[in-house]
């Protein structure tokens, strides 16, 4: 590999892990630490850790968290809540866990498009072809320092990592995994202590060399990455992945599916250090038969969503881990009999734990729930608002190696009417 290919940081992580799995038999990249802050203020900090349930394809607003009458009713009905709102019957098991969860239906956008609007989800940014933004976990980590001495501070499940560290050094990417049963793949050394010695021996000589020809910081991450493996290798936090050691009856709660094990494993995670877990559950794109669309991914979203908070609850970690249920957009208010198009113009999303109101509503859509009558919230607000939430400077700029100033939310507001 040419060293001046290694300058790009796409380069520079395919570098790396080559050299760990040759080494060690490892694929994961561990992350490096930063800054820390505080700051006054509602809710400010309050969410030490955060699960991000991604419903891929557009939920509807409509069937879900914002049941309306008339000629937008869908096929399910509004039904009561232990909250002082009401939600889709398609939603049952959540309904009885209203009272601890906040529902933001207010939520707007003008990106209609599955890709563009997944990244801007994901993201806060709309996507452009000349930069790549972060995640919300690579700001935490740029801003916060690592959550763990050995496992990494960012993990997205059911999906690949697709460059999740923007503008970030590529070690800020958040782990893949891609199968939450299978949970962390090539864990295991493939040859002895001795070996490996004898290895990160030979490594280091190069590293050395290595240096003196490329002065640049991400040399240095290198030998970091090395030490940090083999205390990952050695350490008991592995068993984090490991779905095996939670009680069948608590894994049937989740629901025997990749998005309820999955989430399962995200609660796994952030309880032993990770501070940023991304959950994806694909089948949302609800063009036609909406019934038996929300029988079926909303029933599971339904069971795993509920079981998840209450879990959270029972094991008092709910007020300092923010859930969050975002989508790419909403849905059509005209139903015709079986399905709904895309609509970024009003949708809905949840927040829970992490310092925000429980029970409560968020802003509006109007009769029709085509888009917000009261307190509209751009998807830049929404990140803007998990950030404070999680502690982050929200008006500091990060300048990006291309030279633009950069904000966590792309210089939006947090909503702060939504904290306790």
């Amino acid at each position: 590999m040419n060293i001046d290919s290694l300058r790009d940081p796409l380069d520079r992580r395919t570098f790396v892990q080559r050299c760990a799995q040759l080494a060690f038999g490892l694929t994961v990249l561990p992350t490096l630490g930063s800054r820390a802050f505080a700051a006054p203020g509602p809710g400010y900090g309050k969410a030490k850790r955060i699960i991000f349930l991604q419903l891929q394809g557009g939920l509807s607003h409509i069937d879900s968290f914002d049941p309306k009458t008339g000629e937008s009713k869908g096929p399910g009905e509004a039904i009561k809540t232990s909250a002082d709102f009401q939600i889709s019957s398609y939603l049952p098991e959540t309904a009885k866990i209203a009272n601890k969860i906040a529902v933001i239906r207010s939520m707007t956008a003008k990106v209609g498009v599955h890709a563009s609007a997944q990244y801007l989800m994901r993201t806060g940014f709309e996507q452009r072809g000349t930069i790549v933004h972060p995640m919300l976990g690579a700001w935490a980590q740029h801003y916060l320092g690592s959550s763990s001495k050995t496992l990494p501070s960012s993990v997205c499940v059911n999906r690949p990592a697709n460059h999740g560290n923007g503008f970030f050094p590529a070690a800020f990417s958040p782990l893949p995994i891609l199968d939450p049963d299978e949970g962390l793949t090539n864990s295991a050394a493939r040859v002895s202590a001795d070996v490996q010695t004898k290895r990160v021996s030979l490594l280091e000589q190069l590293d050395s060399t290595f240096g003196e020809k490329l002065a640049d910081e991400n040399v240095k991450a290198y030998g970091d990455f090395y030490d940090s493996t083999l205390q990952l290798m050695k350490s008991t936090d592995l068993k984090a992945f490991d779905l095996g050691a939670e009680p069948s009856e608590l894994r049937e709660k989740y629901g025997r599916n990749k998005f309820g094990q999955g989430t399962l494993l995200a609660r796994r995670l952030v309880e032993s250090g990770v501070r940023f877990v991304e959950v994806q559950s694909g089948g949302w794109d609800m063009h036609k038969d909406i019934d038996d669309g929300m029988e079926d991914r909303g029933g599971e979203f339904d069971q795993t969503f509920a079981a998840l908070i209450s879990d959270l609850e029972s094991r008092g970690m709910l007020d300092s881990t923010l859930v969050v249920v975002g989508t790419e957009f909403g849905r059509k208010p005209s139903f015709d009999g079986s399905g709904r198009g895309h609509h970024p113009v009003g949708f809905s999303t949840v927040l829970a734990g992490g310092g925000v109101k429980r029970g409560y509503v968020h802003g509006s859509t109007d009769a029709k729930g085509y888009g917000p009558a009261t307190l509209p919230m751009t998807v830049g607000e929404f990140h803007a608002t998990i950030g404070w939430a999680a502690g982050l400077p929200l008006e500091q700029e990060f300048m990006t190696p291309s030279g633009r100033p950069m904000t966590v939310g792309n210089k939006a507001k947090p909503a702060m009417a939504v904290f306790a």
